[in-house]
């Protein structure tokens, strides 16, 4: 299936993002798909996919560092740190969440379920 695609199951709407092993770990990258800026980031065999915008400023969090022990990823603008199973920051300067986004893995490749 191609990146990008949306597809209906079980009542809801997923959209693949890449196959398992398009990402290292410890990696992070932007996807655009189904209306959605997601930064999908994997931490050993874990996936996990954030709001690809930080909450401080317009910036991509994929651009940024994977802390893998702590299950963060960090802003490259301005340092800002966000959990990647809660979307909330974990320092400043930013002070909002960012959207956490489900994933469903399966067949080898990651989707990601549309809101």
């Amino acid at each position: 299936m191609a990146e990008g695609t949306v597809v209906e199951t079980d009542g809801r709407s997923t959209a693949r993002l890449c196959s398992v092993d398009d990402l290292a770990s410890g990696e992070a990258r932007r996807f655009d798909v189904a209306g959605l800026r997601v930064a999908l980031v994997r931490i050993d065999d874990d996936f996990h996919a954030v709001g690809d915008r930080c909450s401080h400023e317009d910036f991509s969090l994929a651009d940024g560092e994977v802390w893998g022990p702590e299950c963060e990823i960090e802003c490259a603008k301005h340092g800002s740190t966000f959990d990647l199973r809660t979307g909330a920051p974990c320092s400043l300067p930013a002070t909002r969440p960012v959207p956490v986004y489900e994933l469903v893995i399966e067949d080898g490749d990651v989707s990601v379920v549309v809101p």
